[in-house]
C-alpha cells in the first residue's frame, strides 16, 4: 500500500530566477476557512509528496517529495523549502536525488539536534534498499536561487537482517543523538520480503552505526511496521504495524507495540491486536501521545480513529470515532493544545478535524478544489493555520502544498 500512484504527469517547465507562490484561494462559508495553495509542483522541481511538513522557528517549511527532480527516468525525488517572505511564500528546492544517494523519499524531514534536517528513502543507497541521509545547508552564504545544500548519506541498508526500504515513518532523536526509525521490509525471513525492523543508528568514530532493536516475526508480535516510533518519558518506544498479530478469519490486521530497554536489548510487547472489526485493519499510520500518557492513532483500512489509555500496568483500546472511510490515513493525526486531533482522509480528498464534544467527537472536513489524495500528516502554526500536501492535483497533477486558515 502507499506505493507510486500512476498519474498523468505535466512536462512544462517553471523557469524562474525566484518562483513567488502563486496562490489559488477557495472559500468554504460554512467553515469560515480559507484552502490555500502554496506550491504546484511540476515535477521537475518534484512530483508526489506523500510526506508532510516540518516548519522551523520561523514558520519556514520543509518537506520531500517521491519522485521528480532531474535524474532518473522519473525523477528520484526531492527536498524542499516554502519559505514565508512577507505576505508571499518562495519555494527553494534544496536538493535533487540522483538514485545511488538515495531514491523515493516518502517520510518528511526532520530537525536534528544539530539543527540539520534528517530523513529516509525507501530506496536507493549502496545497495539499493534504501538509507538514512542528513541534509545541510551551504557553508557559505549563496546568492543563486537554487543552491543546492549537501547530502550525507549515514547508512545505507542492505536489505537482509539490518532491515529494508523505509518508508513513512518519522526518525526521531533521543537525548544522547542516537537516531531511531524502522524499516517495513527486512529483518526476519518468515515474511516474503522480511517482516520489518526497529533500528538504531548511533554516531561512532566520525560515521554511523546501525544496531537492529527489534525483528518482527510476523506472527502475534506484528509484521511490516511502515510507521516510526515514538518515546515516553522513561525511554520506552511506540509503534504500529500494517500486518501481522492475531489471525482473525484468515486476516492479520497489525498491532501496536511497546518495546522497553532490558538489559542489553529491547523486549517487545503487544498492546493491542487489530481484528479487522469495527476497529479497523492495516496500521499504516504512527502514534502521538497526549499530555496524559493516552495514544492516539488511526488505521488506513476503514478509517478508524482509536486511543489507547495505560491503567494498571496495561491498556485500554477505545474507538474514538469511526470516519467511514474505505481508505483513512498514511500517517500519524496531529493533536492542538484544545484537544482536537486533525489528519487527512485519502479516499474523501480532505483534511479532517475531531472536536471532543458531549463525552463523544464531533468531525468537520475541510477539501479544496486544487489538489487532491492528501496522504500527508498535518502540522499547526502557532496562529493555528494547518498545513499539509496533496500526492496529486495542481496544474500538473504533480500536486500541491496547501495551507488552510481559521
Amino acid at each position: 500500500m502507499g506505493g507510486h500512484r500512476n498519474s498523468s504527469r505535466g512536462m512544462a517547465f517553471v523557469a524562474a530566477s525566484v518562483i513567488v507562490l502563486g496562490v489559488a484561494v477557495f472559500n468554504q462559508a460554512a467553515q469560515a476557512q480559507t484552502f490555500t495553495v502554496l506550491h504546484t509542483f511540476n515535477e521537475h522541481d518534484g512530483w508526489q509528496p506523500d510526506s508532510g511538513l516540518s516548519m522551523d522557528q520561523s514558520g519556514d517549511l520543509y518537506g520531500t517529495t517521491g519522485y521528480g527532480g532531474n535524474h532518473c527516468s522519473e525523477g528520484c525525488g526531492t527536498v524542499f523549502k516554502p519559505e514565508h517572505k512577507n505576505s508571499s511564500w518562495v519555494f527553494y528546492p534544496l536538493y535533487a536525488f540522483s538514485g545511488p544517494d538515495g531514491n523515493n523519499p516518502q517520510a518528511r524531514v526532520i530537525f536534528g539536534p544539530d539543527g540539520n534536517l534528517y530523513g529516509t528513502t525507501t530506496n536507493g543507497g549502496s545497495a539499493g534498499k534504501g538509507e538514512v541521509f542528513r541534509l545541510q545547508p551551504p557553508a557559505h552564504f549563496c546568492e543563486s536561487f537554487s543552491c543546492p545544500w549537501t547530502l550525507t548519506v549515514l547508512y545505507s541498508f542492505q536489505g537482509a537482517g539490518d532491515g529494508a526500504n523505509p518508508t513513512y515513518g518519522d526518525l526521531v532523536f533521543d537525548h544522547a543523538g542516537n537516531i531511531y526509525g524502522t524499516t517495513p521490509s527486512g529483518g526476519s525471513s518468515n515474511c516474503r520480503d522480511g517482516c520489518g525492523t526497529v533500528y538504531e543508528l548511533s554516531p561512532a568514530n566520525g560515521g554511523w552505526t546501525e544496531k537492529i532493536l527489534y525483528n518482527f516475526s510476523g506472527g502475534s508480535d506484528g509484521a511490516n511496521p511502515y510507521a516510526g516510533v515514538i518515546f515516553d518519558n522513561a525511554g520506552n518506544l511506540y509503534g504500529t504495524t500494517a500486518s501481522g498479530g492475531l489471525s482473525v478469519e484468515g486476516e492479520y490486521c497489525g498491532v501496536v507495540y511497546k518495546l522497553t530497554p532490558s538489559g542489553n536489548g529491547w523486549t517487545e510487547s503487544v498492546l493491542y491486536s487489530f481484528t479487522g472489526g469495527s476497529d479497523g485493519c492495516v496500521l499504516e499510520g504512527g502514534l502521538i501521545f497526549d499530555t496524559a500518557g493516552n495514544l492516539y492513532g488511526v488505521t488506513y483500512g476503514f478509517g478508524i480513529v482509536y486511543e489507547l489509555t495505560p491503567s494498571n500496568g496495561s491498556w485500554t483500546f477505545n474507538v474514538l470515532y469511526d470516519l467511514n472511510a474505505y481508505l483513512g490515513s498514511i500517517e500519524q493525526l496531529t493533536m492542538d493544545a484544545a484537544g482536537n486531533l486533525y489528519g487527512t482522509l485519502e479516499s474523501a480528498d480532505e483534511v479532517f478535524k475531531l472536536t471532543p464534544s458531549n463525552g463523544g467527537w464531533t468531525q468537520t472536513g475541510f477539501s479544496g478544489s486544487a489538489g487532491n489524495n492528501p496522504v500527508s500528516n498535518v502540522i499547526l502554526d502557532a496562529d493555528g493555520n494547518l498545513y499539509a500536501t496533496a500526492s496529486e492535483g495542481g496544474a500538473y497533477n504533480a500536486g500541491v502544498v496547501f495551507e488552510i486558515t481559521p
